[in-house]
């Protein structure tokens, strides 16, 4: 599945459990976040001043998708 801007935190990590350990070497704190259910990863980039792209190429390495 490939990982896209519109989609949830929780979304994210559903599909890709890895993802928690990417978030967590950004600095991200969502994994236990209430707010991870209705935030989506664009969302997250901007309050936690990341590159949306760089965290989109990395969340989906090894998708064939």
């Amino acid at each position: 599945m490939k990982i896209t801007e519109d989609m949830t935190i929780a979304q994210v990590m559903q599909a890709k459990p890895e993802a928690v350990d990417i978030f967590r070497e950004r600095g991200m704190g969502c994994i236990g976040c209430a707010i991870a259910s209705g935030e989506t990863l664009a969302e997250a980039v901007m309050v936690h001043g990341l590159n949306l792209q760089e965290l989109l190429n990395e969340l989906n390495k090894g998708n064939d998708a």
